[in-house]
């Protein structure tokens, strides 16, 4: 065969090859335009990543305008107070910026450099410029904070949404600075921190029954990645060994098939999204769980009345409607996939493999591929040879067997539901003594490595 006819023929190749493509996204869109079901499902993700990313379920009404969170951010020569939160401290809290949410001008005055030539880099002057934050605010590109400004553009009031603590960025700008990372778990962000620059916490230390100085000292003491669900129910701020009694923040992703939501098994995922944008976003709408009602356990919930939340106006719930799309994106969200050599070795990956379902037996509770039990998904302390405290602070009493995909993406600030254990080696010899599985020293080696790789 000729050259030309050779090239001719290639070519018709992948013309057919295209046209095939083609036809078959053309049939695709074709049963996805005529499925109902498949165009709900597109119309609920879309929904549901709004919700996520941007509602605040009207809970500026508690963070702005009672606490008056706005008024630390804007500092005092914006009209709010104090020094203000210029975006190097905001980055140090481990809030993060998403840069695609950025206007030519706002990019241009945070960065230096040519960006289209790979060599920018942070205008460090801007990153000690409250109205910076202020204006990123305005650009709706800090995740999880939203700031809501009056007719004179000034900073009025300040909301949270779910990502705030369950989304991150890939610091592909710099760290902090990047694309949206829905559903991992920020680790770097320091909650209590951030709560304790609001100038009016008097109404936080009223429903706990102590004074603004112990609320701050509690707040002071989660650290980065934690936050205290429990507190305002039980009102316990510190574990009786003196550590603070806040958890990590789980990541929300991989949770498809996964029954029990949380460290302890409060409930499905769409019982803890009723429970944390009513009770810990402070958002406006109706939740009942009758659970709360028991004064022993909860006793600040139980004198206000968690457990069943006003019966409000539906046209006032800013949060009920909304849950069955956040839902749907939640259980839409995959976990993400490590790369070998980079986050795993594969070689070792492969020997803990058989382990994992063999000698060490993780596979008896982390069933592949939920990585945790189909069905009923919790176990008292002792099952994992480890104290009861957080689990006391749930209606179970039991911890949830925690799914392990992507556990990768979290190894910031260690593993258990308080990073007791700072390194996944320190989990698995845990697990080997607890359980008398007598690992080598190279079986935990090829187990991590496995865990690693899930």
């Amino acid at each position: 065969m000729s050259k030309i006819k050779l090239i001719g023929f290639i070519t018709a190749c992948f013309a057919v090859g295209a046209l095939g493509i083609w036809q078959t996204s053309q049939k695709h869109s074709a049963y996805a335009a005529e499925d109902p079901q498949i165009a709900n499902a597109a119309k609920m993700i879309r929904e549901g990543r709004q919700t996520f990313r941007f509602d605040t379920f009207g809970d500026e009404a508690f963070w702005g305008d009672t606490l008056k969170l706005h008024q630390a951010v804007e500092g005092a020569s914006l009209g709010g107070v104090g020094p203000g939160l210029s975006p190097r401290n905001a980055l140090a809290l481990g809030l993060k910026v998403d840069i695609t949410a950025l206007l030519p001008e706002l990019k241009e005055r945070m960065m230096a450099g040519n960006p289209g030539l790979g060599r920018a880099t942070l205008n460090q002057a801007s990153l000690d410029d409250a109205a910076i934050t202020v204006a990123l605010l305005r650009a709706n590109a800090v995740i999880g904070l939203t700031g809501v400004f009056d007719s004179s553009g000034g900073l009025h009031s300040i909301g949270i949404q779910c990502a705030l603590c369950h989304s991150t960025v890939d610091n592909s700008i710099a760290p902090g600075i990047g694309r949206r990372l829905d559903g991992w778990a920020n680790r770097d962000l320091n909650v209590g921190a951030i709560i304790s620059l609001a100038p009016n916490l008097q109404p936080v230390a009223e429903l706990l029954g102590v004074d603004v100085g112990t609320v701050r000292k509690v707040l002071m003491a989660w650290g980065p990645g934690k936050f205290d669900a429990e507190l305002f129910l039980d009102g316990k701020g510190f574990r009786p060994d003196g550590n603070t009694a806040a958890v990590l923040i789980p990541p929300a992703f991989g949770l498809a098939g996964v029954n029990l939501h949380t460290w302890t098994g409060w409930g499905s995922v769409t019982h803890w999204n009723a429970f944390v944008a009513n009770l810990e976003m402070h958002g406006k709408g109706r939740f009942f769980d009758p659970r709360l009602n028991n004064a022993n356990q909860f006793p600040i919930a139980a004198a206000n009345g968690f457990g069943d939340l006003p019966h409000i106006n539906p046209d006032d719930d800013l949060i009920t409607k909304k849950l069955p799309a956040l839902h749907f994106y939640q259980l839409s969200i995959a976990a993400p996939k490590p790369q070998p050599g980079r986050d795993f070795n594969q070689e070792a990956a492969k020997r803990g493999d058989e382990l994992f379902s063999g000698k060490a037996k993780c596979n008896n509770c982390h069933v592949e591929p939920l990585w945790t039990e189909p069905g009923w998904n919790l176990h008292p302390a002792a099952d994992v040879c480890i104290d009861d405290f957080q689990a006391n602070r749930a209606p179970d009493h039991s911890y949830r067997t925690s799914p392990l995909a992507g556990i990768f993406t979290h190894k910031k600030g260690g593993f258990y539901h308080d990073g007791r254990f700072a390194t996944l080696h320190q989990v698995v010899n845990h697990y080997d003594a607890c359980f008398n599985l007598g690992l080598t020293t190279q079986e935990t080696d090829d187990l991590v490595q496995y865990l690693l790789s899930l």
